[in-house]
């Protein structure tokens, strides 16, 4: 008896410990106007297992359309899923929903979800690898990169983004490939460290930037395999 009793505690430590290695994950949405996309987002981000306990806090940026009904139905009918809805009363841009949604984050690492579903969630597990491996305490996806089939933006967005992208890499002296992307994934406590002052679309460029600035002597992680559905674009150790 004495054995079977070791043995169960033993077990229940284990698992214990595994639990608390176990990350949770925090998934940001800055909703602005998405009344055909919201549910569908909500929807896939609850159907996808990224490996570990995961929340969601959406900023609704002050939508006009039927956003917020569309919201509150899916929490009425999903009471058990982990969301945290923050309302913005007027517009203020998707810097200011980072700002809003930084103060409530309660998860290890955290990723920016559009949403428009540009980034399918099934993603998640793939980019958090290099960072619950040790190698990076930041994560930026592409839109072009990747060998499997994924949605790109269209020609001229894709010029000015590479533009832009190309800029960006003089002065920080990386080898981004899109900077604009919405999926970057950090460890909570990096994030935080980033002060964040742009209020709209500016944010993702300062966030680049400010990423790149923080890893300047530290190890770099270029990229992840070839072989990733989204294709990834940069990793960072602190």
């Amino acid at each position: 008896m004495r054995t079977v009793a070791l043995f169960t505690r033993t077990k229940y430590f284990i698992i214990e410990q595994i639990i608390k290695l176990k990350k949770k994950l925090t998934i940001i949405i800055p909703c602005y106007n998405e009344e055909k996309h919201i549910e569908k987002v909500l929807n896939r981000i609850n159907e996808t297992n990224p490996g570990c306990e995961k929340e969601v806090i959406l900023v609704n940026d002050g939508s006009t359309d039927k956003t917020k009904e569309n919201i509150d139905e899916f929490v009425l009918l999903h009471n058990y899923f982990p969301i945290t809805v923050i309302e913005h009363k007027k517009n203020r841009g998707k810097g200011a929903c980072l700002k809003s949604a930084i103060e409530k984050i309660t998860g290890d690492v955290v990723i920016i979800q559009d949403a428009d579903l540009e980034y399918d969630p099934k993603d998640y597990k793939k980019m958090m690898e290099p960072i619950e491996e040790g190698f990076a305490d930041v994560v930026f996806g592409s839109r072009f990169r990747g060998s499997d089939p994924h949605r790109g933006p269209f020609l001229l967005h894709r010029w000015g983004n590479h533009f832009f992208t190309s800029f960006i890499n003089l002065l920080t002296r990386q080898n981004f490939t899109d900077i604009h992307t919405c999926f970057k994934m950090f460890k909570t406590d990096v994030l935080k460290k980033i002060k964040i002052e742009e209020n709209r679309f500016g944010v993702d460029p300062e966030m680049v930037m400010n990423s790149s600035d923080n890893a300047a002597g530290l190890d770099f992680w270029p990229s992840l395999p070839p072989t990733r559905s989204l294709g990834f674009n940069l990793s960072v150790k602190f």
